[in-house]
């Protein structure tokens, strides 16, 4: 049963491991060793209660959470979410794709062949697919994480300060602070909570199977983490120690060589083209089921383009608007990164406080709204976040500014 309503929260918590994610964790480790190793745990615990809850709300309404945003506040501030999510997400996907170009210089392959291939296999791989079918490739994708595990085994960390580091060990400093304010507030990302309620829709999961759901909901968040710590630990027991200087996940990969070997070095690379190619697909698919959604379409990968031509056109036309733009010379690609990270921090917020309207609605939850416990965990989780995402902002524009 549980194999039955495998898929969806794993594939939504591992393709938070994105190119930016990966990144960020390998300057951590890169930068601060083992010290950061703590930041993990509330990462993961954050993680948890907000797939959970999106779990919930797709089962017990048979919803995506555009539909069910709209019911609730009407279809202006739905539009205006809409449109908000549309512009973070077009940046968001630009930077898979730069994560696609960088795996290609790894491995040296022209990029202007590298970009084009992978936008026509991915934009086949849903418009002649269907969920079923497609849903077993994400999960295959998502196997390949394992390649970051074993570079992290491969670089020999030292497990006595990883355990001594699960204990919280604070620097009062602007870069330290700024470094967990990014590993925590970027933990959920607004994407994510629109992915993972439609997938679950579309997938069918009843009620019956509603506690096997929610087991996924904490195994993907667990697996997630785990992935991403091994990602720090490469870099903690390798670069960190050495010193060397790294400013892009190919100067990573090349300082493992020395230390950890040739094929940590690979492994790393192969595992960052997939994170950049699983997000690649997964965010435009987000973005086309929750457009269709707030707008009264039809959605699903199951469906021809004769069916649901909307959600098929805006997921090709975002997945190629994407691969053009990426190939123009000297395009301002931190500008537009920067840019869409600035509207996914204004916009977490406000997801995060209606999916907590909507998930303790009676009308629409019945007896499965939250618990009293839960709602406080939950809103302390929501502002905790809304806190550290207006820091990220505020760091992200004013990158001098002392804390």
């Amino acid at each position: 049963m549980f194999l039955t309503v495998l898929g969806p929260g794993l594939i939504t918590a591992l393709v938070d491991n994105d190119s930016a994610g990966i990144f960020t964790y390998s300057l951590a480790g890169a930068e601060y060793g083992y010290n950061l190793i703590w930041t993990f745990i509330p990462m993961i615990f954050s993680l948890i209660i907000a797939q959970e809850m999106g779990v919930r709300m797709g089962i017990i309404s048979g919803k995506g959470l555009a539909s069910l945003i709209r019911e609730k506040v009407g279809v202006k501030l739905t539009m205006f979410i809409m449109i908000c999510l549309l512009i973070a997400n077009f940046g968001t996907t630009l930077a898979e794709f730069s994560g696609i170009v960088v795996s290609s210089q790894i491995f040296g392959i022209p990029s202007l062949i590298t970009v084009p291939l992978v936008a026509i296999i991915i934009w086949l791989l849903v418009i002649k697919g269907n969920y079923k079918n497609v849903e077993k490739i994400f999960i295959v994708l998502s196997l390949i994480y394992i390649s970051y595990i074993i570079a992290g085994i491969m670089a020999n960390p030292d497990w006595s300060q990883v355990e001594a580091s699960i204990i919280p060990h604070v620097e009062y400093n602007t870069p330290y602070i700024v470094m967990v304010v990014g590993l925590i507030g970027t933990t959920i990302a607004p994407w994510m909570q629109f992915y993972l309620q439609s997938s679950v829709v579309e997938k069918g999961v009843s009620r019956d199977e509603l506690k096997y759901s929610q087991a996924e909901s904490i195994l993907g968040p667990i697996i997630t983490g785990i992935v991403a710590l091994f990602i720090l630990l490469a870099c903690a027991a390798t670069i960190f120690n050495t010193g060397v200087p790294v400013t892009n996940v190919q100067d990573i990969a090349n300082a493992l060589v020395p230390v950890a070997g040739k094929y940590a070095g690979i492994l790393f690379a192969i595992g960052f083209l997939n994170a950049s190619l699983f997000s690649a697909i997964i965010l435009p698919l987000s973005t086309a089921y929750y457009v269709c959604e707030s707008l009264g379409f039809e959605t699903g990968i199951s469906k021809s383009f004769k069916e649901a031509p909307v959600f098929h056109g805006l997921y090709a036309g975002l997945i190629f608007i994407c691969a053009i733009v990426i190939l123009i010379p000297n395009i301002p690609l931190s500008t537009i990164l920067l840019f869409s990270q600035v509207i996914n921090g204004l916009i977490l917020p406000i997801i995060l406080v209606l999916m907590l309207m909507i998930i303790n609605d009676k009308r629409i939850m019945g007896d499965y709204v939250n618990k009293k416990w839960y709602n406080v965990i939950a809103w302390t989780i929501t502002i905790v976040i809304t806190i550290l995402v207006i820091i990220l902002i505020i760091t992200s524009i004013f990158p001098n500014l002392s804390i």
